[in-house]
């Protein structure tokens, strides 16, 4: 069996096929430019598998994913200005003619850590997963299902005590300023310090502030939902920078309530090179087909 996965992000778009193994077999990758280029590309690239069985579209929102809305399948009111209002679902669907689920690109890559976790036979029942890049986003599995309500989280745009050293620093956001993705994304460390993240030392301070805002989400997400595992990914994101959100959010929580190993409980992905919403999508692709 066939299964067809889109990453739809701001910057490039990624289509794969691969088997139920979630294996991928064939991937191709081209730039985010104008939705109709976009959305051509990604069809001429599944049309050339005639026996693919289903697809998972993972993209960037906000989304409408109430499929009793008539605008199931859009992006919405993004801030990438030319995708506002743009149907993304539906000329796929049309060329495709193939089972289709539709969700954020947080979301598949929160379902791909939870299914390789079961593939580990971990004993996990729920996770949390952040993704800390250009943006920053997020999305829950809880007991094997994506949390959802009248929409997906938008755990990117919560709000944040500050840092008593980054009081002047107004954050990024267009919407909010200072929310998570304001000041923890990685345009603000151009925006704080005048130099593009990869160039900032590993032990500038700026670290240990992030580190701080991160280290709050993660308490949000524990007092909120009380998930077994926090996955973070991200271009932002390495080792180095999680052991120091570690220690804030040990520190931040205070042992108020219990949480596993730290090092367990809050952990890089499991699926390298940013392949957890690929494997999400392959599996959903699954999933929608048997439905």
């Amino acid at each position: 069996m066939l299964l067809g996965s889109v990453e739809g992000g701001g910057t490039k778009f990624v289509c794969a096929v691969g088997n139920e193994d979630y294996r991928v077999l064939h991937k191709t990758q081209f730039p985010t430019t104008d939705p109709q280029t976009t959305i051509k590309k990604t069809i001429e690239f599944f049309q050339q598998f005639p026996d693919l069985a289903a697809l998972s579209i993972a993209s960037f929102g906000p989304l409408e994913l109430q499929k009793n809305n008539p605008h199931y399948g859009y992006i919405t009111d993004t801030p990438k200005i030319k995708w506002r209002q743009t149907d993304l679902v539906g000329p796929i669907k049309k060329a495709l003619n193939i089972p289709i689920y539709f969700t954020t690109d947080v979301n598949a890559s929160a379902y791909g850590e939870y299914v390789t976790s079961q593939l580990y036979n971990e004993k996990i029942d729920s996770l949390v997963y952040y993704t800390i890049g250009t943006g920053v986003g997020g999305g829950a599995v809880l007991d094997g299902k994506i949390l959802q309500g009248i929409g997906h989280p938008e755990m990117g745009h919560t709000f944040l005590k500050r840092h008593p050293d980054d009081l002047e620093f107004a954050g990024i956001c267009p919407y909010h300023k200072d929310c998570l993705e304001g000041l923890v994304a990685g345009p603000t460390f151009e925006a704080r310090l005048g130099i593009p993240g990869p160039q900032v030392p590993k032990d500038h301070h700026v670290w240990d502030i992030m580190a701080y805002y991160v280290a709050q989400a993660a308490i949000q997400q524990t007092m909120i939902l009380r998930p077994d595992n926090i996955v973070f990914g991200g271009g932002v994101m390495s080792e180095e920078f999680l052991n120091k959100v570690r220690q804030q959010f040990e520190q931040l929580l205070n042992s108020y309530v219990h949480v596993p190993d730290l090092n367990k409980y809050l952990q890089m992905p499991r699926v390298k090179e940013n392949g957890s919403a690929t494997l999400g999508n392959f599996a959903l692709a699954y999933r929608v087909n048997e439905e």
